[in-house]
């Protein structure tokens, strides 16, 4: 048997504690018109199954702990439906398939199902749990499932070469990586280290602008919001990065930490994002669960100006990646923060900005679009997604956004004085760094 990696521990304690859940299910859908060759997509995800071990994964308990049980190709009996159902039915039953849970002891960690709608129309809806696949992830297996499909339907296979590695070799490598706390010379005593400090006396909840208290136990409903920053204010946020020697990630969580010290949640504001967690090319085009969480703490005390926020902001996100190795499960371990059921641990807002190609799926004689999905649950209090854009000629287009937030504490109407808010100060900022926070 094989260890799980320090981020499958941590989510599948939670589905001990909490039960089946669908908070950490990873949906992703496509809507393909043309003649779709059912026979041979089916064909396609088992040639997948088979190529990535995680995603015929099951995790029994061995001597009171999960391990890692790889089950043979022909042994991997994924989910896959297919479905015939009227354009009504459709949204409902999809979201329904989207929070179908997962028994991660004894079910394989995929689910596949297919709608038709109506003659040369379907959507495919892919489920994968987060204990077997990341955003990333999403890149390499639709990737592999275009190959596959291809090869399917001219009657042959495909003839990819093997992968380097498989999930399990990360796992085994990132405890030898890490090595024992014991070891005060080994990488996770050192960074465990650095992390006691630089988080001690984190504030165990953020005071954000909520419309409601927060309840014992968190419903995890959300509801979620797209919005735009136009490409006047993208490039200038660019030429403020470069000015001053930062990320326009950087400038983001800079500009979200001032704004949320103005609406009151304090001068100690910890901020959650993540990295990859792929540091060998060789973990590129595999699908696992590698991204790992690093909380971001900005002191905006002292009234500073954004120029001196920046620096701060900048100093403390270069001492987070330099120390990125520690798996945030093993760091909450670590901090011990009282535990809730109401709130996520050690922050409750996420800031990502996306910088990996988007995931899309490319099939012969099929227009494949993303398809929304309607499904959402509240891991954060808020969890902001944001993405740039370019034209043609490479110049910034815009910012897109969204923000998924929980219903328990938020109203939609709020949500959006928030985003509207912080795209004015951004703006403002942008325009003359030299101000105080506080003035904008």
């Amino acid at each position: 048997m094989i260890p799980v990696s320090f981020a499958q521990q941590r989510l599948w304690l939670i589905d001990q504690i909490e039960g089946r859940s669908p908070l950490y299910n990873l949906p992703f859908a496509v809507r393909l018109r043309g003649e779709l060759d059912v026979p041979a997509l089916r064909a396609a995800v088992a040639d997948v199954v088979e190529r990535h071990e995680t995603l015929r994964t099951v995790f029994p308990v061995v001597d009171g702990v999960p391990v890692q049980q790889v089950l043979p190709a022909d042994e991997a009996e994924f989910g896959f439906e297919v479905v015939d159902c009227g354009p009504a039915d459709y949204p409902a039953r999809r979201d329904a398939a989207a929070a179908t849970t997962f028994d991660l002891a004894a079910e394989l960690p995929i689910r596949v199902t297919v709608f038709t709608l109506a003659p040369g129309e379907h959507v495919l809806l892919v489920v994968l749990h987060h204990i077997a696949g990341d955003g990333w992830s999403l890149g390499p297996f639709l990737r592999d499932l275009a190959t596959a499909y291809t090869a399917r339907q001219a009657g042959g296979r495909p003839g990819w070469e093997p992968l380097p590695v498989q999930y399990a070799d990360y796992a085994l490598w990132q405890r030898e990586l890490l090595g024992e706390e014991s070891d005060p010379e080994s990488l996770l005593a050192r960074q465990l280290a650095h992390w006691r400090e630089a988080l001690a006396g984190l504030p165990e909840e953020l005071d954000l602008p909520a419309d409601r208290p927060r309840p014992a136990v968190s419903s995890g409903a959300a509801d979620g919001l797209e919005f735009r920053l136009d490409a006047g204010l993208h490039a200038a946020l660019l030429e403020l990065a470069r000015t001053h020697r930062a990320t326009l990630f950087m400038v983001l969580q800079a500009g979200l930490a001032a704004l949320l010290s103005r609406l009151g949640a304090g001068t100690d504001v910890p901020i959650g994002s993540g990295v990859a967690g792929r540091p060998d090319e060789a973990l590129d085009d595999l699908v696992g669960f590698f991204v790992n969480t690093l909380v971001l703490r900005t002191d905006t005390s002292g009234d500073p100006d954004f120029t001196e926020l920046l620096a701060r902001v900048r100093e403390t996100q270069l001492d987070a990646h330099a120390h990125q190795d520690v798996p945030f499960e093993r760091l909450v371990e670590e901090l011990n923060p009282a535990r809730s059921l109401a709130r996520h641990p050690l922050f409750q807002v996420l800031l990502v900005l996306q910088n990996n190609e988007p995931a899309r799926l490319g099939l012969p004689g099929l227009e494949a679009t993303p398809e929304p999905i309607g499904m959402r649950v509240a891991k954060f209090d808020l969890n902001i997604g944001m993405e740039e854009t370019f034209g043609p000629d490479g110049a910034p287009a815009g910012i897109t956004g969204s923000v998924e937030y929980a219903v328990d504490l938020f109203d939609r109407s709020t949500v959006v004085s928030v985003v509207e808010r912080w795209g004015r100060l951004l703006a403002a900022v942008a325009a003359d760094p030299s101000v105080p926070v506080s003035r904008v």
